[in-house]
C-alpha cells in the first residue's frame, strides 16, 4: 500500500508482481491481512488499469472488480466492509459484469463475451465469482456490510443506465432496512442516479419509496425530499403520486412544511406540463365551498397551492393555462411561502410576482412582454444589493404597477420598527451571555479528570448563580436560558458520576449505590434536552448526541450492569445517527466518537475496554446558534388549593377541570396527561392534537376513575410528551405511553375531598 502511493511507477512488471502478491493474500486465514490484502489489490489494480491501453483497460478492469467480488462472502465484517467500498471506486466495468451482481444465477451472456478467453468450465468459475455479489452484500446480517453495498452501487448507477433500471427495485427495498445509516445510504444513492439523469421510477416503487416521507427520522424524510427535488418523474401518475406522498408528509409532520414547499415549488418548476393537469383536476378543493368558506389552512390545499404558482416557470411552453385564481389564492399564504423559499426569493418580490400572474390571461412566464424568460427566472436571486444581476427576478421588469409595489417595499424598509430591533438586539446580547457561561463549562471536564472534583464542582455552582442574573430578567424565560440552566444539571451529573469510574477520584465520600440513581436522573436530563429543544444546528445535535453516547458508555463500563443487551441497542443507534448527522454537515468527530466506532467492531466488548474509551471524551466548546426553540407547557387547575378542593364521591369517577398552554408543541407530538394518586394508582390520559389544533391554550375535563374510598385524598398531574425515536426507551406501563416521557410541566398537586 505505502509503495502504491509513494508516486509514479511506471514499471509494469513491479505493478503487476504487487497486484498479484496482494491477489494471494486475499486467501490468508487472518481477517487482518484479507482486508489490507483487499485495499491494495483494489490499489494496485487501479494501477494496472491505468498502464493497460485501449480494450485491454476494460478488460483488465473487470478483472479486477471480480477479484474484489470474491471476497464479499468473507466470514469478516471488516473484510465484506473493505471489498464493497474497494468496489466502489472501481471507474470503468463492463455492464453485463455489473448486471452479473444483481443476479445471483449465472448470466448467458457472460459465456459469450468471455469465450475467448479460456474454456467453458473457466469462464463458469470466473463468472461464478461475482454472481449476486450485492445482493449478498445487501442481504448481509450487519448495517455496515448493507450500507457499503449501498454506497458502491452509487458508482455503478453512474456507469450504467441498463444496471441502474435494473438495482431500483433492490434500492427500494433497502427503504424499508432497519438501520437508519442504511435507509440514508440507498437514498444518497437514489438522489446520485437521479443527478446524473439514471433515475427511473415506476409505479411499483412509489409505494416503498413514498413511505419513507413518513419515516420516524427526520434525517430519513430530508433524504427523501431531495431525491424528490432532484428527479426527473416520467410521467402524470408517478409525479401525482408524488404530490400526494408530500402531502401526507406534511398532514403527518407540520414541522417539515418549510421543506416541503421547497420540494412543490421545484417539482413544479421542472414538471410544468404535469402540475397544471393535476392542478385543474383538483382545482374544486382550492375553491371555496359553497357556503363561501376557504379551505387555506388545510394541508393539502397549502401544497396545492404552492405546486401551481410555480408552473409559469416552467421553460416548457407546451403546457396548457394555469387557472389565474390560484395565484390570488396562494397570497392567503404569502407568508408561509416565502419563508420556504427564503433562499430564492423575498416576499415582496413574491407578492410582485403572485400580483401579476394574478391579472395575466397566460400564465406562462415566457408569454410575458416585460417579464424575464424562463432562462433567467430558472434561479430566483432576490436581495436589494443585486440589482445589476442579469439572473435576477425584478418586479420592476413586471410593468409600473408591481414597480409600485416594489417602491413601497422600500419605502417601508426605511422605517425600521424600534420595538422589532430592540428585542432582536436583547436577544443577540442574551445569546452572547448564554454562549460566555457554556464556554466556561468546557474545561469543568478536565478538572474531574485529574481528580480536582469539588473544584468543578465549585465552577458549576458560579455559573449557577450567573446564570439566575439572567433568569430574573424580563427575558429569563427564553429557550437559550432553559438550554443552559438544564446543561449545567448534566455536566454536574456527569462529574458526580465520574466518581465511580474514575481511578484520580477517592470514593469515600460517596455510597456506592448512588450511581444507578445517578445515571437514571442523567438519562432523564438527556431525554429532555433531546426532544424539548428544537431548531438545533447540525454542530449542536452531534454534541448533544455525543453525550448520550456517554450515558450508555458509563452504563456499560460498569460491571454489575443488568441491561446490558438494552444500553448496547441504544448505543448502536445513537452511532448510526451520528455518524449521518457527521456525514451530513461535514463536522469533524472527536476522538472519543472515533475510538468508540473501532470498540463496536469487536462486539462483545468487556466493561474495562468501555472505561478506557471513556479516557477520550472531553466536554467539547458548545456554542448556541440562536435558532433553539424550548418545547413546553403550563397546567392549571383553576381555583383549586388545599382550602378550595374539587368535590367527589368515594368509590365514583371524578372530572378534573384542568388549563393547558401549549409553547413550540407540534400536532404529530404525542402527549399524555399523568394522573397519581399514591405510589399505585398511576393513570395515563392521551391528549388527542384535535384539542389543541388552531389554539395553544385550552380546557379538558380529565376524568380520574379510581377515587379512593377516603375523606380526602390529593391528585398529582403533569404533561408528558412520548419520546418517539429508534433509540428512546419503552415504557413500561399498560395502557399508557409505548415509548418513554419528557415531562413539560413540574407534578401539580390537584386536591379532592369528599361531598
Amino acid at each position: 500500500m505505502s509503495l502504491s502511493k509513494s508516486g509514479a511507477i511506471e514499471d509494469s512488471s513491479l505493478i503487476q508482481g504487487c497486484y498479484c502478491r496482494a491477489v494471494e493474500l486475499l486467501g490468508d486465514t487472518e481477517a487482518c491481512v484479507r482486508t489490507a490484502a483487499v485495499h491494495t489489490v483494489s490499489e494496485w489494480g487501479q494501477m494496472l488499469v491505468a498502464s493497460s491501453c485501449g480494450s485491454d483497460r476494460l478488460k483488465q478492469s473487470d478483472a479486477v472488480f471480480i477479484k474484489l467480488s470474491s471476497m464479499v462472502r468473507d466470514m469478516s465484517v471488516e473484510v465484506r466492509v473493505a471489498a464493497f467500498d474497494a468496489l466502489g471506486k472501481i471507474e470503468m466495468v463492463s455492464v453485463d459484469v455489473l448486471l452479473q451482481t444483481l443476479s445471483k444465477k449465472v448470466l448467458g451472456i457472460r459465456k459469450v463475451n468471455y469465450r475467448s478467453q479460456g474454456s467453458t468450465g473457466e469462464i463458469e468459475a470466473l463468472v461464478s465469482t461475482s454472481a449476486g455479489a450485492l445482493v449478498h452484500g445487501l442481504e448481509d446480517e450487519f448495517y455496515e456490510v448493507r450500507k457499503s453495498a449501498c454506497y458502491s452501487m452509487q458508482k455503478f448507477t453512474a456507469l450504467s443506465s441498463e444496471f441502474a433500471g435494473e438495482a431500483i427495485n433492490l434500492l427500494t427495498d433497502m427503504l424499508n432496512d432497519d438501520a437508519v445509516a442504511v435507509r440514508l445510504q440507498a437514498l444518497e444513492t437514489m438522489r446520485e442516479m437521479a443527478n446524473c439523469g439514471h433515475l427511473s421510477l415506476k409505479v411499483a416503487n412509489m409505494h416503498m419509496f413514498l413511505s419513507s416521507l413518513t419515516d420516524n427520522n427526520s434525517l430519513v424524510r430530508d433524504a427523501v425530499r431531495k431525491v424528490l427535488k432532484s428527479v426527473k418523474l416520467p410521467n402524470l401518475e408517478i409525479f401525482t403520486l408524488s404530490v400526494y406522498g408530500l402531502i401526507e408528509n406534511l398532514q403527518r409532520y407540520h414541522q417539515d412544511e418549510a421543506k416541503i414547499f421547497a420540494v412543490l415549488f421545484e417539482m413544479g418548476r421542472r414538471h410544468g406540463s404535469f402540475t397544471v393537469s393535476l392542478i385543474n383536476k383538483v382545482f374544486q378543493e382550492i375553491e371555496p365551498s359553497s357556503d363561501g368558506k376557504f379551505g387555506f389552512d388545510s394541508a393539502r390545499v397549502a401544497a396545492f397551492l404552492v405546486l401551481s404558482i410555480s408552473a409559469p416557470l416552467c421553460n416548457r411552453k407546451s403546457h396548457s393555462k394555469n387557472p389565474a385564481a390560484v395565484f390570488s389564492y396562494a397570497v392567503t399564504i404569502l407568508g408561509r411561502i416565502s419563508c420556504a423559499l427564503a433562499d430564492e426569493v423575498d416576499q415582496s418580490t413574491l407578492m410582485a410576482y403572485l400580483s401579476h400572474c394574478s391579472k395575466c390571461s397566460t400564465n406562462s412566464v415566457a408569454d410575458y412582454k416585460e417579464v424575464p424568460t424562463p432562462a433567467t427566472c430558472d434561479k430566483l436571486s432576490l436581495t436589494d444589493g443585486e440589482k445589476n444581476d442579469s439572473n435576477r427576478f425584478s418586479p420592476v421588469q413586471m410593468g409600473s404597477e408591481i414597480s409600485d409595489i416594489y417602491a413601497q417595499k422600500l419605502e417601508r424598509g426605511n422605517l425600521p420598527s424600534t420595538l422589532a430591533k430592540l428585542q432582536h438586539e436583547t436577544d443577540d446580547q442574551l445569546l452572547k451571555s448564554m454562549n460566555i457561561i457554556l464556554a466556561k463549562i468546557k474545561d469543568i471536564w478536565s478538572l474531574v479528570k485529574l481528580g480536582f472534583l469539588h473544584e468543578g464542582l465549585r465552577t458549576l455552582r458560579a455559573c449557577k448563580r450567573e446564570l439566575a442574573i439572567f433568569a430574573s430578567e424580563p427575558a429569563g424565560s427564553s429557550s437559550s436560558v432553559a438550554f443552559t440552566a438544564l446543561y449545567l444539571r448534566i455536566v454536574k451529573l456527569l462529574a458526580k458520576i465520574s466518581v465511580h469510574f474514575l481511578p484520580t477520584v477517592n470514593y469515600f465520600n460517596y455510597r456506592v449505590g448512588d450511581l444507578d440513581l445517578l445515571l437514571g436522573k442523567l438519562d432523564r436530563r438527556l431525554r429532555d434536552m433531546r426532544f424539548q429543544f428544537i431548531g438545533r444546528s447540525k454542530e449542536e445535535e452531534l454534541r448533544v448526541l455525543e453525550l448520550d453516547l456517554v450515558s450508555s458508555v458509563l452504563r456499560l463500563s460498569k460491571v454489575e450492569i443488568y441491561r446490558c443487551a438494552t444500553s448496547m441497542r441504544k448505543l448502536s443507534a445513537v452511532l448510526s445517527h451520528i455518524e449521518h448527522v457527521h456525514e451530513e454537515a461535514s463536522i469533524e468527530l472527536s476522538s472519543f466518537v472515533t475510538e468508540l466506532k473501532k470498540l463496536m467492531i469487536n462486539i462483545p466488548c468487556h466493561p474495562h475496554l468501555f472505561r478506557k474509551v471513556l479516557d477520550h471524551f472531553s466536554l467539547e466548546k458548545y456554542e448556541l446558534s440562536g435558532r433553539l426553540e424550548c418545547v413546553s407547557a403550563e397546567l392549571a387547575v383553576p381555583g383549586n388549593n388545599s382550602e378550595n378542593p374539587l368535590y367527589f364521591v368515594r368509590g365514583l369517577p371524578v372530572a378534573i377541570p384542568v388549563e393547558i398552554n401549549l409553547s413550540n408543541v407540534s400536532k404529530e407530538s404525542m402527549l399524555w396527561l399523568k394522573m397519581m394518586a399514591g405510589e399505585e394508582s398511576t393513570r395515563f390520559l392521551f391528549l388527542d392534537a384535535k384539542l389543541y389544533v388552531g389554539s395553544t391554550k385550552f380546557n379538558y375535563s380529565a376524568p380520574f376513575y379510581r377515587t379512593p374510598k377516603a375523606l380526602s385524598f390529593t391528585l398529582r398531574i403533569s404533561i408528558g410528551m412520548e419520546c418517539r425515536c429508534e433509540h428512546a426507551g419503552v415504557a413500561t406501563s399498560v395502557g399508557g405511553p409505548r415509548h418513554e416521557l419528557t415531562f413539560l410541566t413540574p407534578e401539580l398537586d390537584v386536591y379532592l375531598s369528599s361531598a
